[in-house]
């Protein structure tokens, strides 16, 4: 069954007032961290809980945090990654529009962990209403004494700022949102050096993820052994699986971090819609290589989906029915990627590019002998050749369905 955590609060009445969070227990991690805990305490905590990463890397969160050096001189900041852009996913606005107060209130204790006086939410343009929602939720814990100067009389001040970006994928890169924070264009970063170290205006920055985030009050309320038992040893609580595509109930389910990806199809989502046949699923958002329907008995935590061949990233599962053409997937793939790459790094311009021409030339009919060797050539040659992780998150799908499928893509070759 579903294991509510963070959307525990989600239908309560008027949840996104800071009243209403409070009398769900609203701020007592937040009071518990920062007038009985050391920052240190908190961070271990953290990293006690194995709390990985919810925004595709699946980084620790703790151990993280403890690459920021302690004594700089230099203000140290937090990023949240609110950006969503990944095809498939939409996790992180439930959490914003339905909870507003629990991501302020992760910020809160994250900040403290970590020696962060401004944070910023670094949000999608395209969300507009949530940052609206978010300000207000901020301007509520301003008011009552749990963002500003000296925070419930402990002497810890923190700032947090929404900040809207301009609806570019490549600002989901955490070194690109850095640039785009900045006011310049969102490019990624040649790391090293890394964030931690030198991140936004050059000082020590920590980047986590909304969901990541969300995640802390309940590890400090609570404490690590039980957020463990929530998931697994080194992957510990729940993860908010987004489901869409052809099933009966298409949606968001919290379960526990391993729970089987077969399970949440058929079990949480009902199974397919129309009485469709499955034929495909990609389990992590559409920068996810594909898994056919014959691989799809595997527990979604990050190693077991890596083991596999795919990559759990943002846990966006995409179903995908039988009767749809693998060429049609192929199609949408392409075009995203060849519209969202920055430009910066030439494999990526020119590769996904190169690749969206030719898989329009297939779906027009058009495709010629050697079309899917070329396409798996250029992706090959972007794989692993770009400042950022963009270039992977195009060549990995685009190679998994070319590679798994390729039988049905010859059928569109005419002029084989």
């Amino acid at each position: 069954m579903e294991e509510k955590v963070l959307t525990r609060h989600f239908d309560a009445e008027g949840i996104v007032r800071l009243d209403a969070y409070r009398r769900e227990g609203g701020y007592t991690a937040v009071e518990k961290a920062l007038t009985k805990m050391k920052s240190a305490e908190v961070m271990e905590e953290v990293k006690k809980a194995n709390l990985r990463g919810r925004g595709g890397a699946g980084f620790p969160a703790g151990v993280k945090w403890g690459f920021v050096p302690k004594d700089v001189p230099n203000p140290k900041y937090l990023c949240v990654n609110a950006d969503e852009g990944e095809p498939g996913t939409f996790k992180d606005r439930y959490i914003m529009s339905r909870d507003p107060h629990l991501l302020i209130e992760g910020i809160i204790i994250a900040s403290y962990a970590v020696g962060v006086h401004t944070a910023f939410i670094y949000i999608r343009g395209e969300y507009e209403a949530i940052a609206q929602k978010l300000e207000e939720a901020i301007a509520e814990a301003s008011k009552k004494g749990y963002l500003g100067k000296n925070i419930l009389g402990t002497g810890f001040d923190l700032e947090v700022v929404v900040h809207r970006g301009a609806g570019a994928y490549i600002c989901g890169e955490e070194t690109a949102l850095l640039e785009s924070l900045e006011g310049k264009r969102g490019h990624p970063r040649l790391k090293p050096p890394f964030p931690a170290s030198i991140g936004l205006f050059q000082c020590p920055t920590v980047i986590n993820n909304v969901e990541t985030l969300s995640n802390v009050p309940w590890i400090i309320r609570n404490g690590a052994d039980w957020f463990l038992k929530k998931g697994l040893p080194k992957d510990g609580g729940t993860r908010i699986f987004g489901v869409s595509g052809m099933v009966k109930k298409p949606g968001i389910y919290e379960l526990p971090v391993g729970t089987n990806l077969r399970t949440i199809i058929f079990d949480y989502a009902g199974g397919m819609k129309e009485g469709k046949e499955l034929k495909a699923v990609i389990p992590g958002g559409m920068s996810a290589p594909i898994l056919k329907a014959d691989e799809i008995d595997l527990p979604m935590d990050g190693d077991s989906v890596v083991g596999a061949g795919s990559m759990l990233g943002s846990a966006a599962i995409i179903v995908i029915d039988r009767d749809t053409p693998i060429l049609d997937v192929l199609q949408v793939v392409a075009e995203f990627y060849a519209h969202e790459s920055c430009g910066q790094c030439t494999p990526c311009r020119i590769g996904t590019s190169w690749i969206h021409k030719i898989v329009k030339r297939l779906a027009g009919g058009e495709g010629e002998r050697g079309d899917i060797d070329a396409i798996i050539r250029l992706a090959s040659n972007i794989k692993g050749k770009t400042l950022c992780p963009l270039g992977d998150a195009a060549a990995l799908p685009i190679l998994a369905i070319c590679r798994k499928f390729r039988q049905e893509l010859e059928g569109y070759l005419t002029h084989a």
